[in-house]
């Protein structure tokens, strides 16, 4: 089982810069449009460091490392004396306004092949990773944590901790970020024996945990398997549970099919298709209440139900990215956009910028965690985990 360890945190000094400033979404989810705001807030955003740019001869990584070694020596950013675990809570309201959040502990988590006490969820795309290893090379840091998913019981009550919080922000989606810092030893010990009596599920960052993997690999080639920061990673883990995780769907656009291919004629063989009536504003809030994922055409939305294959092996209780890959497998080749809001893939068909559109429901907690007991991962882009963490918060060194 994997081991969860507390570590000296570095952090922003915040009687020296305001968190709203300073802190990023993850550097995947970043357009151009955001990282030029993020970058006008302050110079210190740690998109400077993440997102680095080529500057004045030197490329992006000499940049970012020698920021980040500015910003610890003017003292910007400060190396706590300690080895803390932090505790991490994100409160927001979710897409029926409810209020709600989502709590789980920052630690270094230890490296695991996939097969391992480390569990990926879904297979993941095609995406250099070299980007991000020459980043880590760089800055010999984690910069930004891993969500992972503790399939131990108990993880929820050792982070209900009191008093204030030691670092608190809002992000630009109103999410509100708080950080209680432990250090109790008796409470480290109960949380690092808690994450490391059950596997723990990577649900968002798997090309960052397969970077740090090859950073691990390359370090332990260089001294000899010598153990080192190199064999962990920087991450949260929440307790796999309703009541602290939001999954949300992601749907898919379809362009680029040849002329006079049918999509509801593609899709009969697979799924019972009942009318959904004309794709309109209200399309999202219907398609809660009908138990069935839709395909979305231009003037025209039709639900889709699977039919029954007979089986016994639980895929008919399987997420619908995992039914629709089998189905869109046999058709021609095509072009796939994922957007995460039904409205966007509403607005796109009707644009005519796609010839169709699939709208899927989320995956539930219960079929993540099934799937990655299983061994099984589900397809690439099936789960949007929400809200998205806050890379800034906390940074991990790496000493060696």
């Amino acid at each position: 089982m994997p081991r969860f360890e507390p570590f000296p945190v570095v952090r922003y000094d915040t009687e020296r810069v305001s968190l709203d400033d300073v802190v990023a979404p993850p550097y995947d989810v970043i357009g151009d449009d955001e990282r030029h705001r993020l970058e006008a807030r302050s110079p210190y955003n740690v998109v400077r460091v993440d997102l680095s740019r080529d500057t004045d001869g030197a490329d992006r990584y000499e940049v970012a490392h020698s920021r980040f070694e500015q910003w610890l020596a003017e003292g910007v950013l400060v190396t706590e004396p300690e080895p803390a675990f932090y505790v991490y809570r994100m409160g927001f309201h979710d897409d029926a306004g409810r209020s709600r959040q989502t709590t789980g502990v920052i630690g270094a988590l230890e490296l695991a092949p996939p097969d391992g006490s480390v569990l990926p969820h879904e297979r993941t795309m095609g995406k250099p990773k070299d980007d991000r290893l020459k980043l880590m090379r760089a800055c010999r840091a984690n910069l930004s944590a891993i969500w992972g998913l503790s399939l131990a019981q108990g993880l929820s009550e050792l982070c209900d901790v009191g008093g204030p919080p030691v670092a608190r922000c809002t992000d630009d989606e109103g999410v509100h970020h708080r950080l209680w810092r432990v250090t109790q030893p008796a409470m480290i010990d109960a949380i690092s024996g808690t994450v490391a009596s059950a596997p723990v599920v990577i649900a968002d960052g798997h090309h960052r945990y397969e970077t740090a993997l090859a950073y691990r690999d390359e370090r332990r080639a260089a001294v000899g398997d010598r153990p080192g920061d190199h064999d962990l990673v920087l991450a949260y883990v929440v307790e796999l549970a309703d009541d602290h995780v939001s999954v949300g769907p992601i749907h898919r656009l379809l362009w680029d099919l040849p002329d006079g291919f049918d999509p509801v004629e593609a899709l009969s063989s697979d799924f019972e298709l009942g009318d959904g009536g004309p794709p309109g504003p209200d399309l999202p809030e219907r398609l809660a209440g009908a138990d069935a994922s839709a395909l979305v055409v231009p003037g025209r939305t039709w639900w889709l139900r699977p039919r029954s294959n007979g089986s016994t092996d639980g895929v008919g209780d399987e997420p619908d990215a995992a039914k629709l890959e089998r189905a869109l497998a046999a058709w021609p080749t095509h072009n796939t956009g994922y957007p995460h809001r039904a409205a966007d893939v509403v607005a796109a068909v009707g644009a005519g910028q796609a010839q169709a559109g699939l709208l899927l429901r989320a995956a539930t907690v219960d079929q993540i965690a099934r799937t990655a007991r299983a061994g099984r991962r589900m397809p690439p882009k099936t789960t949007f985990f929400r809200p998205k963490l806050r890379t800034g918060l906390v940074f991990r060194r790496l000493a060696d």
